[in-house]
């Protein structure tokens, strides 16, 4: 079992920055791949990011550019780095980890971002 908490969202102007916290607990050695999702109201949860054990990143297009991911491995925490928030950036965050190459079916309580126009 892998426990995850992220943190770090709060209410920024558009053109603003956040950074996004994922602490991992548990069996991390599993872990294969983290990653970042978010959900805006209304709306499906989408796929932001992801981080490999090896450091490979992928980012979904509306990212690309203006999020980084990054990871701490003495810390087992993982990042989401935003700059120039949009409003449609909106959503809440949430993190998640591949356990033997599954997304696990449990999620956080995730973190809210709000960017204002």
């Amino acid at each position: 079992q892998v426990q995850l908490v992220e943190s770090g969202g709060g209410l920024v102007q558009a053109g603003g920055s956040l950074r996004l916290s994922c602490a991992a607990s548990g069996d991390i050695r599993r872990i294969n791949v983290m990653g970042w999702f978010r959900q805006a109201a209304g709306k499906q949860r989408e796929w932001v990011a992801s981080i490999t054990t090896a450091d490979t990143t992928n980012y979904a297009d509306s990212v690309k550019g203006r999020f980084t991911i990054s990871r701490d491995n003495l810390k087992n925490t993982v990042y989401l780095q935003m700059n120039s928030l949009k409003p449609e950036d909106t959503a809440v965050y949430y993190c998640n980890a591949k356990v033997d190459w599954v997304w696990a079916a449990s999620w956080g309580q995730g973190t809210q971002v709000t960017v204002s126009s």
